[in-house]
């Protein structure tokens, strides 16, 4: 079946309809590229047609490329997959270009057909792409569409003629966020930035779109770029003033990305060389530099990372096959502090019922002002409506009585991370709920197993992870005890899927899989600290890395006192097979002297009145004195980067981790790692495993057997196999 339908009206207006069959969104791929343009060629070659709009069957309009098309075409390219690529987004510029000159005279600009791009909701990358080459874009009144261009957020940029458009129609200043950060608008913000042209009603849409196709003259239909003596906005490049623009966003981007995410460096290349040179010749640069984003390594990760791999995790690539629908209706949540009204907010926002329990109903009150201030906030950046907030707070009822959770199928307790009181809260429960309810703890260090052993079923008994904030963390971890059923795990999936968050799935085992990888990066900085490197070094050190946050600001964000209880916790449950490191006398010395971190003002870093963090605290100098001979910026890196790393592939290696994609994944929601690397095994295959045991080596030698290899990076280094060659989903198919 066609992606596109084709009609003309008694008024001689065409109308292309774009509506992807058995699909909720548009896509776009190469054959529908191709079939788009043979419509637009029949629309000039009609003589009886005068112009045309285009919109969408759906209510979005697109959701931009289908990726897989890149891998399309490198292979369609055989021995030179740069070509292919090329030539391929040639072919997107051909057909966009085509809509834009609409059969112009090359030399009076006259004689074209008007095109309208008709939005009915969101439109995204190429989905947004397309209008931009129209002569004008009508967008539905509708506050819940998204429009602009989001590929920098997956390693890409917008290489359809996104970064070349938008940069001759609006100033440096202007598109920066759009380009740069992805910032995406509804359809008024979008007007006011000057994305697009009107914001009709809904109901008036087609009809607004067909009006001005109907009216349009010659002038209207000629962009600024395709007329003489067009200049950029803000003059650049050759105004003093546009240059500056230019120099400013350089610097910009590299406070952003430190320099460490291609896309973002070629992006402000192809603005910079396409803005002194017509448009036809641009669009060639954009494309050369967009083959040479696709062509590096690290942007393939991050596609695969962020695009394929999370998206399939989203759809339940890892969910217990033969289990029924397990969606949940009406969820308990235990305990109302920070957490549990977090989970009560994301719960009720997507219209599953809540029951917000806590030992008394002044504490059930401030969970549901935690969930308020939550959506107030949201009204102030208008994002919520007043009306939006009283539908969400109508599903929550925020109780100490316990026989409301009478009809619950899914409990999510999040109570203190005591064994002894999740134990108690266990039980006192379970006697409210149906022998099929699940019973899921929230913990982020308690073993599965051993909590599990409170309950009536155990096979019923899962772990939920969730990060803090609840509301604005993404990633979701789901840990099975010995013995959790397919049944709590497919439950938890569906509840995961259903607030819209991405799940991955790990086995029991202490600090499970994210903070197993976390806690050692942390270490290694107060090691290295406690050794006499410089503080600054090492921070600075990880965020080259494109770490978001240095060892020792996490340390702070986290808070010391908890750290300092995970490690009493563990010397307690490990005994004589703890073993300490220098960092913990730096975490006590600190707790010792009332410095928590972020949360009194007080930690690795100083902090002003307000909270906000002024530098590194002098103190650290001073108690713990920096040597006079500091290691190289690439060891600190080596050190920093391999503590997570080695963490990752031993969780593999031990079966807490069942598929590598949940481990890329879950590293760069979970706590940031490396975005650009597309996670720890992506980025050990973009290394070779060559690379990583000779560093790993080398960093045994100089600092211990933290840094041991694995035996199974060992085996892919010795065989010439990578993570994904090996044990990927592809891998997985063929040996199936």
């Amino acid at each position: 079946m066609a992606d596109f339908q084709y009609d003309v009206d008694a008024d001689g207006i065409a109308t292309i309809t774009w509506d992807v069959p058995n699909k909720s969104m548009n896509v776009l791929n190469i054959e529908a590229s191709q079939e788009l343009e043979a419509l637009v060629d029949k629309v000039l070659a009609d003589d009886a047609v005068k112009g045309a709009v285009i919109t969408s069957g759906k209510a979005d309009f697109a959701g931009g490329m289908d990726l897989n098309v890149i891998a399309k075409m490198k292979e369609m390219a055989g021995d030179n997959p740069a070509k292919g690529l090329f030539d391929g987004i040639m072919g997107f510029h051909q057909m966009t270009r085509k809509i834009e000159r609409a059969g112009m005279d090359a030399k009076t600009n006259k004689g074209g057909k008007p095109i309208a791009a008709a939005l009915p909701g969101t439109a995204l990358g190429i989905g947004f792409e397309i209008p931009l080459a129209c002569h004008r874009i009508f967008a539905a009144d509708n506050p819940k569409a998204k429009i602009g261009l989001p590929e920098i957020l997956v390693g890409i940029f917008p290489g359809a003629g996104g970064t070349t458009r938008i940069s001759r129609k609006l100033d440096m200043m202007t598109g920066s966020p759009v380009l740069m950060n992805g910032k995406l608008s509804d359809p008024q913000a979008a007007k006011r930035l000057g994305l697009i042209d009107e914001v009709v009603p809904a109901d008036e849409l087609l009809s607004s779109a067909k009006e001005w196709v109907k009216n349009a003259t010659d002038a209207d239909i000629v962009k600024p770029w395709d007329q003489k003596g067009f200049k950029m906005p803000g003059g650049a490049p050759y105004h003093p003033a546009g240059f500056m623009n230019y120099v400013g966003a350089s610097a910009m981007i590299h406070g952003k990305t430190q320099g460490v995410y291609p896309a973002a460096r070629a992006m402000l290349s192809a603005i910079y060389e396409g803005a002194q040179v017509p448009f036809d010749t641009a669009i060639k640069i954009e494309a050369r530099w967009f083959t040479n984003v696709l062509m590096n390594p690290s942007s393939s990760a991050m596609i695969k990372t962020i695009f394929t791999n999370k998206t399939a995790l989203e759809k339940g690539a890892v969910r217990p096959e033969g289990v029924a629908d397990m969606s949940v209706k009406k969820v308990g949540v235990m305990g109302a502090g920070m957490m549990g009204a977090g989970i009560a907010f994301v719960s009720a926002k997507v219209g599953i019922d809540v029951v917000l329990v806590d030992r008394d109903q002044e504490a059930c009150d401030r969970g549901l002002a935690s969930v308020t201030d939550i959506l107030d906030q949201g009204i102030k950046r208008k994002k919520v409506t007043e009306e939006k907030k009283a539908e969400i707070l109508s599903h929550i009822n925020a109780t100490p009585d316990y026989d409301a959770l009478k009809g619950c199928d899914l409990i999510v307790e999040a109570v203190f991370e005591d064994p002894a009181i999740k134990a108690t809260v266990t039980k006192a429960v379970e006697e409210q709920l149906e022998p099929s309810a699940i019973f899921a703890t929230n913990t982020s260090t308690l073993p599965i197993t051993e909590l599990a052993k409170a309950s009536r079923d155990d096979t019923r008994f899962i772990g939920i992870h969730f990060f803090s904030p609840v509301h604005k963390m993404n990633l979701v971890e789901i840990i099975k005890g010995a013995n959790t059923g397919p049944e709590a795990v497919a439950k938890a999936l569906d509840f995961v899927r259903q607030i819209k968050k991405t799940p991955i799935v790990v086995n029991d085992e202490r600090f499970f899989y994210a903070n197993r990888c976390i806690l050692p990066y942390v270490n290694e900085g107060i090691t290295m600290l406690a050794e006499g490197v410089e503080p600054a070094l090492i921070e600075n050190a990880a965020k080259l890395l494109g770490m978001p946050l240095g060892p020792l600001q996490l340390a702070d964000e986290v808070s010391i006192d908890l750290s300092v209880k995970i490690v009493k916790a563990t010397q307690a449950a490990l005994g004589d097979d703890y073993k300490g490191t220098n960092a913990e006398e730096i975490l006590f010395k600190l707790f010792d002297e009332d410095r928590m971190g972020r949360k009194n003002g007080a930690g690795f870093y100083a902090y002003d009145e307000k909270g906000k963090r002024t530098g590194i605290w002098e103190g650290l100098r001073e108690n713990w004195p920096v040597s006079d001979e500091q290691p190289d910026l690439a060891q600190v890196q080596h050190r920093l980067a391999m503590q997570q790393v080695l963490e990752a592939v031993r969780s593999f290696e031990d079966g807490v981790l069942e598929d590598i994609r949940e481990g890329d994944v879950g590293a760069i929601l979970g706590w940031g790692f490396m975005p650009w690397s597309g996670g720890p095994f992506s980025w050990l295959d973009i290394i070779g495993a060559d690379k990583a045991v000779e560093i790993c080596d080398d960093l045994t030698e100089k600092f211990g057997e933290r840094f041991t290899t694995p035996a199974l990076l060992r085996e892919l280094s010795k065989n010439g196999e990578t993570f994904y060659g090996r044990f990927g989903p592809e891998a997985k198919a063929d040996a199936a």
